[in-house]
């Protein structure tokens, strides 16, 4: 898929001839594409590739879904390295964030992209272009959904690009009202989206369900959540791995439990430290892993120690829970193993002695920078998380169905079922937090379930949203009030 992307790129630069602004990729005035492109399925096919593409840039929402959190901090190499992150970290971030920034125009790179197909998507007929249109809507909604957990109110483009003057007059646009239309879209993607596809990471009906039961989910909706996540459980399509250890390695990517997965590779030209956005690779990954130096560490590799969960984290977990040492790597722990062994601490502000398994770097044959491009894929909705949205939903509707969704997610963790006497709602909370745990996950939890008080410098009424980039404001012609605090 990537390197077919490669050549759409420059037949879109050379026939297309668009430019990019900076919320939104426009047609330059008086340039058509209706008689150079989209005449036969193959350009569609193409330009869906363009689509999934962006996907690869949502490392950044993953790894600062984390840092956000009181799940871990920043780290790195000291309290100025990737400022912007520690300002994130901090709760000290600004308008002039220029990571927010990079969240906002890379997702709304992905929804231009997916809207020059919308824009096109009568001109030519042939077979599966049902299916080809249902995907690019789940994509479509898969940007907005970002988009509306990180800013709130953003603007709402859906029937295609736009020309300079119209990006000048667009308004952002309610979020509930943006909802309303990825509820739409994605029942129509449902009905077009099978079960199963034959090449890895193509969009199904299972990963179109979840998402929508996810978007309920997050508005309250929990009876629409409820039922629609249970469509996802019913299917039979998946099943919760047995080994939690095993789901994250490279070797077991798009296992039974995957629902929707991000595919990366480390052993193609990609990413480097002057282009981000042509990640190849998962950034977040080498990002993450810990500064080794010396000694036998593999099969891991060197990383710059960035978000390091915390110790409270750690200790949450009862010494029997399986996830535990499959999310956590314990530093001092791995060395007493391996006295060959030796690392750096990097921020010692940061130190906490623990990186995140689930996403720690791999030594592979990587071309470019080994730094940033490795090969783990994003597990962007695992069926664990489908259960325990479903238990969420149900919790309060038909408190024997949550218990039961949520035991399964114990089970294979090696726990005892759910107490009776205990809170349901708190408990099904808790276990997102332990099993979710290093996904990027976990800040948007917090905050649409009202549990913020555990991050620090967190200030209510404020830092539920991030700020909308100030130069994407000025771009905007100076239309957009900005968030609330900022």
């Amino acid at each position: 898929m990537k390197k077919n992307f490669k050549k759409l790129i420059a037949l879109m630069l050379i026939v297309i001839g668009y430019s990019c602004s900076d919320y939104v990729e426009i047609l330059p005035e008086g340039q058509e594409s209706s008689e150079t492109y989209f005449n036969t399925k193959s350009d569609y096919e193409d330009a869906l590739i363009g689509v999934y593409d962006l996907l690869s840039t949502t490392y950044l929402n993953n790894i600062l879904g984390e840092i956000a959190s009181d799940n871990s901090l920043c780290g790195g190499d000291g309290p100025t390295d990737v400022l912007e992150w520690q300002q994130i970290d901090d709760m000290i971030h600004t308008a002039d964030n220029d990571a927010l920034r990079n969240i906002f125009k890379w997702m709304y790179a992905g929804i231009s992209r997916a809207n020059f197909i919308v824009e096109f998507q009568n001109k030519t007929q042939f077979d599966g272009k049902e299916q080809l249109l249902a995907e690019n809507l789940f994509l479509r909604s898969y940007y907005y959904f970002e988009l509306v957990k990180w800013f709130g109110d953003v603007p709402l483009i859906v029937d295609g690009r736009i020309s300079f003057d119209a990006s000048q007059s667009i308004d952002r646009t309610p979020k509930d009202i943006i909802y309303e239309r990825l509820e739409q879209d994605l029942t129509d993607a449902i009905e077009n989206l099978p079960w199963q596809q034959a090449q890895n990471g193509r969009v199904t009906k299972g990963a179109a369900l979840s998402l929508l039961g996810k978007i309920y989910l997050f508005q309250g909706k929990f009876p629409e959540a409820a039922t629609t996540l249970d469509q996802v459980i019913n299917s039979g399509q998946y099943q919760l791995v047995s080994d939690f250890s095993t789901i994250f390695l490279n070797e077991n990517e798009n296992n039974i439990e995957s629902v929707f997965e991000v595919q990366y590779t480390g052993f193609a030209e990609g990413a480097s430290f002057g282009c981000f956005p042509c990640v190849e690779g998962n950034v977040a990954a080498g990002f993450m892993g810990p500064r080794f130096l010396e000694g036998d560490f593999s099969p891991f590799a060197s990383g710059f120690s960035f978000n390091p969960p915390v110790e409270e984290l750690f200790n949450l977990y009862t010494p029997n829970d399986t996830r535990r040492d499959a999310t956590i790597l314990d530093i001092e722990a791995f060395v007493e193993e391996r006295p060959s062994v030796e690392y750096g601490i990097g921020n010692p502000l940061d130190f906490t002695g623990y990186y995140n398994k689930k996403y720690i770097p791999y030594t592979e044959p990587i071309l470019q920078d080994p730094n940033i491009n490795h090969s783990n894929n994003y597990r962007a909705i695992r069926y664990s998380d489908v259960l325990l949205m479903a238990a969420e939903a149900y919790s309060g509707i038909d408190d024997d169905r949550a218990r039961n969704y949520l035991n399964l997610v114990r089970a294979r963790a090696g726990l005892d079922d759910l107490d009776t006497s205990e809170d349901l709602t708190q408990a099904i909370f808790k276990e997102r937090r332990l099993e979710l745990a290093g996904e990027g996950h976990r800040f948007f939890d917090q905050v649409r379930t009202g549990q913020t008080n555990s991050i620090p410098g967190f200030t209510a009424g404020k830092h539920e949203l991030f700020p909308i980039p100030r130069i994407e404001i000025e771009l905007a012609g100076n239309r957009w009030t900005q968030n609330p605090g900022y």
